[in-house]
Formats: C-alpha cells, sequence, structure tokens
C-alpha cells in the first residue's frame, strides 16, 4: 500500500506518532537496512575544527569530549527523545556487520549511563573497542550510536560525520584523508540524506570543502542546509563579516533549506556539561547585538535549529517513506530471486547429494513425458518456437525417422532403370535396362558355378542386392547422428532447466557428455549389426510378398499376351467366347510373337535375377527402415534417456564426482550468506514500515 503525506497529513500527527515515525526509521537503521538502502537522516559535515562536535553538544546538550586539534574519528549517530527521565546508551553499529550479531565483539558493546559525568570516558572505551588509537588506526567507519533520553529532549536523529581533513599530517596520513573523505562523500551522495553543512566564520567559505562537496552532490541543494559557526571570531562591522551575514542570507551560495547561524562556547576554554546550561544565554546576547540582530531570529541559536531539523528530519521522513517502502519491496524481490538461482545450500555432500537427487527427479519426470509424447509440464514452451519443438523429443525423432524412410526410399539403392542421362551426387546411378541387364550378365560370367547355360546361382541375387543397397550404410549412419544430436539438444535444454547454470553445466560435462557417446556408439554398432545381417548373409525371406511380387512378374506376361491376341485377331477383347469369320491367319507370326525368341538365354537369366533382386530388395527396404527406427533409435537412444541421471546414477557417484559437480564455490557461498543477511534485513525493514503505517495512516 503507497501513502502519500501531506503538509495537513503530516501537521495532524501528535506527539506520540511523530516519535513513532522517527522511531521507525531509527528501527530501520539498527537493522542494518541503511546498508542496502538510503534512508531518511540528518548528516552533519564539516571541515576539521569547522565546530561540527560543537554543534552536536548544544543540539544534544551533552558534553562530548572536544579538544581543538582533534576531529571526530567515526560518524556518530545521535538519536534524542524527550522522556521523563534522563539517560545516556552508547554502542557501536559495524560498517560491515556479519549474518550473526553475536559473533562480532562490536555488537556485544552496549553501555547506560543515568547522567552524563561518565559520558567523556565512555566515547573513548568506544574508540578502544573500535581500535582506533594513536599507535593503531585513526579512524574507523564503525557508527557510534548515542541515545539521549530527557524531559527537555527534542525529538530528533542525526548523525555526525568525522571532519574533512585538507593535508596529511605526522598523526593524519594521507590515506586517513582519503578514507574520511570516502565515507563522509558516500553519506553525503545518499538521496534520502539532509545534508548539515556546517563552516567555520574562522576561514574562507570558498576554502572549505565541505561547501564544495555539497554542491557536487546535491547540484540543485534541495537537500542541504548550512550553518555558520565561530560568528564570534569575526571582526564587527569588517567585509569578512558582511560576507558571512551575505552567506546566511542564501545570497552567496544558495541552498533550499536556507542558513542558520550558532555561537558556540570555546573549547579550549570553556570545558564540562555544567557549562552547557550558560551557552544559550551567551548565544542569545551575542545575536542580540550587532550586525547578526538584522537577521531573522529564526535563523540565529540552537533552539530554533533544533525546532528546525526536527521539522525538517520528520517531513523527509514522511516524504521518502512511500518511496522507501516501495525501493524495499523492490530490492527484497530481487534479492530472493538472486538467491533462488543459487539454489539450496550445498557445503555437505549429503546436501550435495540431495540436491543432485532432487535434479534426477525432475530430470527423469521431464525426460519421460517427452518421450511418450506427453508434453504437458511447465518446461514445454510452445510448439511453434525452435526451442519449443527441440523440448519435443517425440515429435522430433517421428519426423527424423519420417524423412529416413523418404530418403532411403529414394536415394537407397544404387541404381535406377530409367531413360534420364543426368545423375545426382546424393542420388541413384541412372542406367537403361539393357545396359543393367548386361552388368547382370557379366557378374553372372564371373560368378558361374557348376550351372546350365539359361540358370543363374541364387548368390547372384545377393550380390546384386548388395550393390543395390550400398548406400544404406552412409544414409542410415547419418540418420543415427541426426537423432544422436536432436537427444543431445534435448537432453541439454532439461539438464539446463531443472538444475542452476553452474550444476547444470557440470552435469553435462562430467555425466551427460559420456553417458550420451555411449548411446551413440551404441546405436552405430547396433546399425552396423542391422547392416551386416544384410551384407553378409545371403538373402532370407518367407514372406509371401516375395512370392506374390514374383506371380506378378507371370501376370505381367499374361496381360502381355492378351493384348498380341486381340491386336493380332483385331478383337475388343478376350473376355467372352469369340467366333472368328472365315479368314487366312498366318499363324507363325503369332507364335513368334508370343514366344518372343531370345537369342541368348543368359539374357533372360539376367532378367530374371533382375526382378527377384528387385523383388527382395523392396522387402528388405521396408524391414531395416522398421528396424532402425524401433531397434536403433528407439532402444538404443530413446529407451537409455531417462537413465542418464537417474537417481541410481546419483547414489552411485563417488563423493569426489558430487562435490565436483554439486559443490558450492566460495564465491557462491559468500554470495549466499550476503544475500540471506540482505533478504533478513530487507524483510524486517518492510515489517517494520508496514506496521507503522497499518497502525497509524491507514484509517
Amino acid at each position: 500500500m503507497v501513502v502519500s503525506f501531506n503538509a495537513e497529513t503530516l501537521n495532524g500527527l501528535c506527539s506520540k506518532d511523530q516519535l513513532e515515525l522517527l522511531d521507525s526509521v531509527d528501527h530501520l537503521r539498527l537493522q542494518g537496512i541503511d546498508h542496502y538502502i538510503s534512508l531518511p537522516q540528518i548528516i552533519v559535515c564539516g571541515d576539521q575544527s569547522s565546530g561540527k562536535s560543537s554543534v552536536l553538544e548544544a543540539i544534544s546538550g551533552v558534553p562530548f569530549p572536544i579538544k581543538s586539534n582533534l576531529c571526530t574519528c567515526f560518524p556518530t549517530e545521535l538519536v534524542l527523545r524527550r522522556a521523563p527521565t534522563t539517560g545516556v546508551t552508547v554502542s557501536i553499529i559495524p560498517d560491515d556487520p556479519p549474518k550473526f550479531p553475536t559473533q562480532n565483539g562490536l555488537y556485544n558493546f552496549h553501555e547506560e549511563l543515568e547522567g552524563f559525568e561518565g559520558f567523556p570516558d565512555l566515547v573513548e572505551k568506544a574508540k578502544g573497542a573500535m581500535g582506533i588509537s594513536s599507535s593503531g588506526k585513526a579512524f574507523s567507519k564503525d557508527r557510534l550510536r548515542v541515545e539521549i533520553t530527557g524531559p527537555d529532549r527534542p525529538h530528533l536523529t542525526i548523525i555526525d560525520m568525522p571532519g574533512l581533513i585538507h593535508t596529511g599530517t605526522k598523526a593524519q596520513t594521507i590515506a586517513d584523508v582519503k578514507l574520511v573523505r570516502q565515507v563522509v562523500e558516500n553519506y553525503m551522495r545518499q538521496p534520502r540524506s539532509i545534508i548539515l553543512a556546517v563552516v567555520s566564520a574562522k576561514n574562507d567559505f570558498a576554502n572549505q570543502v565541505v561547501l564544495n562537496l555539497a554542491q557536487k552532490v546535491d547540484k540543485t541543494g534541495s537537500r542541504t542546509i548550512g550553518v555558520i559557526t565561530k560568528p564570534d571570531t569575526l571582526v564587527p562591522g569588517s567585509p569578512s563579516e558582511s560576507l558571512y551575514i551575505s552567506l546566511a542570507k542564501n545570497a552567496q551560495v544558495n541552498f533550499d533549506l536556507g542558513w542558520h547561524v550558532l555561537k558556540n562556547l570555546d573549547s579550549e576554554t570553556q570545558k564540562g556539561s555544567s557549562l552547557l546550561s550558560q551557552r544559550n544565554a551567551e548565544e542569545a546576547r551575542f545575536f542580540s547585538k550587532g550586525a547578526w540582530n538584522d537577521l531573522s531570529p529564526s535563523m540565529l541559536g540552537i533552539s530554533e535549529l533544533r525546532k528546525k531539523l526536527s521539522n525538517i528530519l520528520l517531513r523527509q521522513i514522511a516524504l521518502e517513506l512511500p518511496s522507501l517502502i516501495e525501493e524495499i519491496g523492490i530490492k527484497l524481490k530481487e534479492s530472493r530471486e538472486q538467491l533462488q538461482e543459487l539454489g539450496e545450500p550445498r557445503r555437505t555432500l549429503d546436501q550435495q547429494r540431495l540436491r543432485l537427487l532432487q535434479i534426477s527427479q525432475d530430470f527423469q519426470s521431464i525426460v519421460e513425458r517427452s518421450i511418450s509424447g506427453t508434453y504437458n509440464d511447465k518446461f514445454f514452451d510452445s510448439a511453434e518456437t525452435d526451442r519449443g519443438y527441440r523440448q519435443r523429443i517425440r515429435a522430433v525423432v517421428q519426423n527424423l525417422n519420417r524423412k529416413f524412410a523418404e530418403e532411403l526410399t529414394e536415394r537407397g539403392h544404387k541404381r535406377e532403370i530409367s531413360s534420364k542421362t543426368s545423375t545426382s551426387s546424393n542420388g541413384p546411378e541412372y542406367i537403361t535396362k539393357d545396359k543393367l541387364l548386361a552388368h547382370i550378365q557379366t557378374v553372372m560370367e564371373r560368378t558361374r558355378g557348376r550351372e546350365l547355360p539359361g540358370i543363374f546361382s541364387p548368390m547372384v541375387v545377393a550380390d546384386l542386392f548388395h550393390q543395390q543397397s550400398s548406400p544404406w550404410e552412409r544414409i542410415a549412419q547419418n540418420h543415427v547422428v541426426k537423432s544422436w544430436d536432436a537427444v543431445e539438444s534435448f537432453i541439454e535444454e532439461v539438464v539446463i532447466y531443472v538444475a542452476d547454470m553452474k550444476i547444470g553445466r557440470s552435469l553435462l560435462d562430467e555425466v551427460c557428455k559420456s553417458a550420451l557417446d555411449g548411446l551413440l556408439a551404441q546405436a552405430k554398432t547396433k546399425t552396423s549389426e542391422l547392416l551386416d545381417s544384410h551384407r553378409h548373409i545371403h538373402p532370407i525371406t518367407y514372406n509371401r510378398e516375395y512370392a506374390e511380387t514374383i506371380q506378378k512378374t507371370g501376370q505381367t506376361q499374361r496381360e502381355e499376351f492378351t493384348r498380341i491376341l486381340i491386336e493380332f485377331f483385331g478383337l475388343a477383347s478376350l473376355d467372352a467366347t469369340t467366333y472368328l469369320n472365315q479368314r487366312n491367319y498366318q499363324l507363325n507370326t503369332l507364335v513368334d510373337r508370343l514366344v518372343k525368341k531370345e537369342p541368348d538365354v543368359e539374357h533372360l537369366a539376367a532378367s530374371e535375377a533382375l526382378d527377384r533382386m528387385t523383388a527382395y530388395y523392396n522387402l528388405a527396404l521396408k524391414r531395416f527402415i522398421d528396424s532402425v527406427a524401433t531397434e536403433v533409435i528407439e532402444q538404443k537412444l530413446l529407451a537409455a534417456l531417462s537413465n542418464i541421471l537417474s537417481p541410481v546414477a546419483v547414489f552411485s557417484m563417488s563423493p569426489e564426482l558430487v562435490e565436483r559437480i554439486a559443490g558450492e564455490s566460495q564465491e557462491s557461498w559468500a554470495m549466499r550468506e550476503e544475500l540471506t543477511k540482505k533478504i533478513d534485513v530487507l524483510q524486517k525493514g518492510s515489517d517494520t514500515c508496514k506496521r507503522f503505517i497499518d497502525s497509524k495512516l491507514s484509517g
């Protein structure tokens, strides 16, 4: 649900509602969501020794340990809440929180005070916990969280940043300069941050780094408010004082949120919380006279700044809360999708084998559905797409088998009787019947045994058949390879679908490739065996179709005799009894035409051998086509596919193979840890926002 906030809604929030709104965002920050999403917040930035810590002290009323020669060593989150009793709680929020907070010593740092007397010592103790010391590191990205309650505290949360350093020194190296600038700039770049840019009147504002950075990250000045400190260091009536008054009026550097002026205590001469009570009185006296008195009272003093900041922060939170909820939802969805792509955790051997078992079950289910032609799984894309067609292996194989049958029928014979003269490279050799019979006679002569003239050896038919069927091997083996290619493509589709890319590729390389190569070898071997049954064994058939085909040859001869008689006697047909007119007929001519004397009995034998070979070839062709489809493609390729990655196959894998395939890389594990932590933080943040929306604003 998206909630819009306007001035009326905001002004209608009672003090309790405002507190809960601020607390909701503070809770988000405590949950660590600001590591992933920019939160509405006020950040205090300024050059080193610009008076930032004094501003923080004035706002909070707490005596921070301030030394003029040192800057803040870490970001400080100051949480002010109005309450009947005074209290101080100090904790540390690590810059890079671990998945399990109890494993980080910084999370265990939690101290409470009933007053402010021990607060400086507590801050020093926190610095030690962060590893900051004169002999150690000078700065830390970890955040010090200071929660202060009291009857006179405003509802406000601000974050004080380390002071920007101009140049490196013995105590603060060039690396420290870069680190501080990086930390501050990262906070300033967050689009929901309100920048409180602190400028010291002690120095020329044009030379102060904070203004350059603020104008760089907030080009329109829409989310920056300027604060001028140390105005008492300016000579009354001097050009410098006039210039800073002009700056306060937004005439030099324009910020939409305007400028404010504070007069703080001198940190060198004034120390102790007892003097904080004098601060406001001294500030009021300073601004009551001189040129500063010409400015609007709303631009002067700490009291007005507290109210202004509370209002700015509240409005910023109210303005950004709807988009914040939306952004949390988007990042939560993205993170869950990324985690889902990684699959289940696979650190142990049992986890790895379990993952492979899950994959094998899905694999078998899809493979068996596709082989059976039951395409009712989400795996199958539209059949109109190339990918969807590849996924339907039964349809692919059926079409390949049909094309194989057509090709073998059209191009499987070596010679074809025809008057054509041109011959294609992949097609049969065209030859006239006379030339073919002459070729057969030559074969008969060279393979003659004890046969009488006009009789051919049965092996002549075998030799002629072997010659005629010689293209079968090339066509059949090509068909096997094409079918195997389709199967390989199909298996790759299935494996990548049921497993993530990493495991899928490992399975294809480590398991499927060798298994598929084995199936191809078996299919080729079986094809060769089928061919051998035709090539190395004499023609055998008990199919009645063979006898019927031979009989049809005699039937053709009878039809020829009938035609001759009809022509000779000039009859319409021979179906009925025919009366022949008294005419003279030369019957020898009739006999000659009927008998068709062949000058060479070997020619007759060659013709009969051709007829018998052709009859046998046609039978063997049909048998071979069906045998390849069933015994090779079906039994050797398709029937074994689901066993390539069966649960039994997974159980039989060695631990080393299981780890190579399903083991999770260090990068993947680190990404999983980060995503799990991120999802947990984002989900808690989403719940926090929704609870506030549902309880306070939905009605």
